[in-house]
């Protein structure tokens, strides 16, 4: 356990507040790191002569800004990414020339003809209905486009099934709203995407980390977090798993959907990335129907600012699902899921993702020669890779370093869960640069930075 001595400075705000207060500021010092072990309750009560209950509300309050997590059986710890911002998106304005290869950019320059695609809907006479209040749900008529989507994913799913989201992220949105509660737990990835970390945290919901290898998740590891805490829910990535790039193999995918099960796990399915490669492997979702929810987004293989998105989950589930949308957005606008529908029916959405996936599988190829000798994971097709850095480099450190550069990239501290150990790797947007010579000329310049310091 680290040798902390905090000084309580109480003024007239409550004690657990001043408590969480001083917490912050350590980490912020540096007398406290991600990882070190803080006091027990009693402990850190005792030492500061004030109640139990006090600590106990204090770390609550830690845990709440991200700055700690509470293991049972284990103790409490600094977070993993306590110092790191977990944002994907900086508000301050870019330097000039600044290459990005960190932000998962899906290939603008392959999106489909807006102009086209609009001209065409402005055509029909009945244009002026996308411009109406709809069922929150979604129109009879896009959802069965989102059931016919759902097939790209491996899923037979019916237009009852399907709810219309805007975007993904609105979907992550709608579940963690509609189907659960501040408190609840929900085991993830120990490494995970960073809207969900931030989501979670704003609604007071607690992501638990579970040990990963090559494939992704542990098995064996969801089911002793389950044993040990209530768990109540499961965020899973298992296709192109953002950042490690992981893709569960079927006999996985059983195996988490068994443990699933057993512990009456809500599964919330995130297939981002599923379509950027070519998989026959069925969804989690699909093993567990009765209790999934399945998110089936349009941005990465279609179209980003569409903001459409198709979840499927079963009919116990759909009206809270519902209400979250109509408590959200309403609706998703009907003439961004009109285009999208047309596109799924006319196959220019299917033309589109073979595009993508010939543009990535280019830039894959291309960088292999600057990335030899160095340690790296990705898919022929990925939009991304997971690199290993050198010794003595750290995820936060070479991101800051490399910022100064004049290149924006992602270190795997943002995208730690809880106090899980955080792996010397970075994730390397390939399809951030705006060009496959912009993309060469940032990896040269990151692989200068790994070796000239």
């Amino acid at each position: 356990m680290t040798k902390w001595n905090p000084i309580l400075e109480v003024g007239t705000g409550p004690k657990y507040r001043a408590l969480a207060d001083v917490i912050e500021r350590d980490i912020f010092a540096g007398k406290l790191k991600p990882g070190d072990r803080l006091p027990t309750h009693r402990e850190l009560a005792d030492e500061l002569a004030i109640n139990v209950s006090t600590v106990t509300r204090g770390y609550v309050e830690a845990e709440r800004r991200g700055l700690i997590s509470g293991t049972v059986g284990r103790g409490t710890f600094v977070a993993s990414d306590a110092r790191i911002s977990s944002s994907m998106v900086s508000f301050e304005p870019h330097a000039p020339g600044l290459i990005e290869m960190g932000m998962v950019n899906t290939f603008y320059d392959l999106d489909p003809d807006i102009q086209e695609g609009m001209k065409r809907l402005i055509r029909r006479r009945n244009s002026n209905a996308f411009m109406r209040y709809t069922d929150p749900r979604g129109l009879p008529e896009h959802r069965a486009a989102g059931a016919e989507w759902c097939k790209r994913y491996r899923l037979d799913v019916t237009p009852d099934d399907v709810l219309v989201c805007s975007g993904a992220q609105h979907a992550l949105t709608c579940c963690l709203t509609g189907l659960f509660r501040a408190g609840d737990r929900i085991a993830s990835d120990a490494l995970t995407y960073p809207g969900m970390k931030t989501l979670a945290a704003m609604l007071g919901i607690r992501l638990v980390p579970i040990t990963m290898d090559k494939e992704g998740m542990l098995p064996e590891a969801l089911d002793t977090v389950c044993r040990r805490e209530n768990i109540k829910g499961l965020y899973l990535m298992p296709g192109v798993q953002n950042p490690t790039t992981a893709c569960m193999s079927a006999q996985r995918r059983e195996a988490i959907a068994l443990i699933a099960r057993k512990h009456s796990l809500l599964i919330i399915e995130d297939d981002a990335y599923d379509l950027t490669t070519q998989s026959s492997l069925l969804p989690v979702s699909y093993l567990v129907p009765e209790n999934s929810v399945h998110i089936a987004g349009l941005s990465k293989s279609l179209a980003v600012g569409l903001r459409v998105a198709f979840m499927s989950a079963p009919n116990h589930l759909r009206d809270q699902l519902a209400h979250a949308i109509l408590n959200t957005v309403w609706m998703t606008p009907p003439l961004n899921a009109e285009l999208a529908s047309e596109w799924i029916k006319d196959g220019t959405a299917d033309t589109i993702i073979n595009l993508k996936q010939n543009e990535a599988r280019k830039r894959f190829s291309a960088v292999k020669d600057l990335l030899d000798g160095l340690i790296y994971y990705g898919q022929p097709t990925g939009f991304f890779i997971w690199l290993q850095l050198p010794k003595p480099w750290r995820g936060y450190l070479f991101e800051a370093r490399a910022r100064e550069a004049g290149i924006n990239i992602f270190g795997a501290e943002k995208f730690a869960v809880g106090d899980s150990v955080v792996p010397a790797m970075a994730r390397i947007s390939l399809s951030g640069p705006r060009t496959a010579d912009e993309l060469l000329r940032g990896l040269t310049m990151l692989r200068e930075i790994f070796y000239g310091g």
